[in-house]
């Protein structure tokens, strides 16, 4: 981008705020202005040898201080305000005070720790989120029994640890973040079978974080990470969510029956509902969402099993070509490996994407249909157990633009389908950033 694009910008004493969305594959920021205009954006990919499996926390903060130091390249960076984060839900390690990892960081859909999913039938609620073998928690007591470190540490999710290299505090978290990692949303509050389950294990209760409402300023960035990223000394630092939350703020959408899919690298599936519900035997959970909930789930399907397949260039000029008024009837199922999480949360579950037709474009939408199909499915089975069916969805991610494959999924969902305004998990970070600040102004 030129210098010439963000001439107003940079003359307009103007607040600005960076949400950074820590994806699967790579890291993005993007500004915007106190109305919601995007006025820079920045991303950066992981090398190709990093596998999403094989990330460290090191990674995540070299890829965050790169789009960082991008934009403020491209603003006036005395007027950046605020920073929020968001990551995917369930990544979790644990670090001590000054942030040092003293475990790998697994992933958000890691299953090693069936083992401590199933040991946590003993005491978590039976709708609990954590008791799935990708829950944060089962993945904490994996990480203890493997990697528990002699003193005080804190159980830090990819986010809070992000956000800790801003602000230098690792003991805050957000209630999104801590979900899956057995905090109760409906009271706020660490429930009390956890506090027994650590205590039954010798584990000190500090090493949970505080948990406070997304948007809640943190602290002001620490001064010496400051000069470093060429930042202002009194940038807040906000406390931030998960990759699919975020996203769903990005829609700006707020009524009840209102959805959206995120057609990322996995598929994540989220629609408004007037109370929560959680159903670990399907994979379902609910997020707190201001005055409402959001209910949803993550099938490991999605982007990631395109790209699998095809490079993006190979898939844009078969997209060209598809027929989406005329079925495939092929019935994939398409993962990229054995493992589900919803609409069926099965860790055995085989990818189906046979017969392998000779066609790449007939290939190619079969797996658009199959992907719409787990979607529909996932949908179906939110309203099965009480929540709305959506009045409508829109789209975000990187799929959101194939306008084909909206085609297909209108067809099989049977409601409008649209693109989100505003689709990137960075955006709704980046709204999260200017809450605070918006609030203070309009009660003026």
């Amino acid at each position: 981008m030129s210098d010439k694009s963000y001439s107003s910008i940079l003359t307009r004493p103007s607040s600005l705020f960076i949400g950074i969305d820590l994806g699967t594959s790579r890291c993005r920021a993007i500004a915007i202005d106190v109305s919601g205009n995007i006025v820079a954006q920045s991303k950066f990919t992981y090398p190709s040898q990093i596998k999403h499996q094989q990330q460290t926390p090191h990674d995540w903060w070299q890829a965050t201080r790169s789009v960082i130091q991008d934009i403020t390249s491209l603003v006036h960076h005395q007027h950046i305000q605020a920073i929020a984060i968001d990551g995917t839900s369930g990544t979790v390690l644990l670090c001590d005070d000054d942030g040092q990892p003293l475990s790998p960081a697994l992933m958000y859909d890691d299953k090693r720790a069936q083992p401590q999913a199933n040991y946590l039938q003993q005491y978590a609620p039976k709708d609990s989120v954590v008791l799935s073998a990708t829950s944060g928690l089962a993945k904490v007591l994996w990480l203890l029994e493997h990697h528990r470190p002699q003193d005080h540490f804190h159980i830090v999710h990819q986010a809070d640890w992000i956000t800790g290299q801003l602000s230098k505090n690792f003991a805050t978290s957000d209630f999104n973040n801590v979900l899956k990692t057995g905090f109760d949303p409906l009271n706020k509050i660490w429930p009390l079978w956890l506090k027994d389950l650590l205590s039954e294990h010798k584990i000190n209760l500090s090493c949970l974080p505080e948990v406070v409402s997304p948007g809640t300023v943190i602290s002001n960035i620490n001064s010496q990470v400051a000069s470093e990223l060429g930042l202002p000394i009194d940038v807040e630092i906000i406390a931030g969510t998960t990759d699919s939350t975020a996203a769903f703020m990005a829609s700006g959408l707020n009524k009840v029956g209102q959805a959206v899919t995120s057609l990322g690298s996995t598929l994540v599936l989220k629609v408004i509902s007037n109370f929560p519900i959680n159903d670990p035997a399907h994979g379902v959970y609910s997020q707190p969402y201001g005055e409402y909930w959001l209910v949803g789930g993550a099938s490991n399907s999605g982007g990631a099993v395109l790209n699998y397949y095809f490079n993006d260039a190979q898939m844009l000029a078969m997209t060209k070509q598809l027929k989406p008024d005329i079925s495939t009837n092929l019935n994939y199922y398409p993962l990229i490996e054995p493992g589900e999480r919803f609409p069926i949360n099965d860790p055995e579950l085989a990818p189906r994407s046979s017969p392998k037709v000779n066609d790449d474009v007939l290939f190619f939408q079969g797996l658009l249909e199959g992907i719409a199909d787990i979607e529909h499915t996932g949908y179906k089975l939110l309203e099965d157990l009480g929540a709305p069916y959506p009045t409508s969805i829109q789209t975000a991610g990187g799929g959101a633009t194939n306008i084909a494959w909206q085609k297909i999924r209108e067809h099989k969902l049977g409601i409008p389908v649209t693109i989100a305004t505003h689709t990137a998990a960075a955006y709704g970070s980046a709204m999260l950033a200017a809450k605070n600040y918006l609030n203070k102004r309009d009660n003026k």
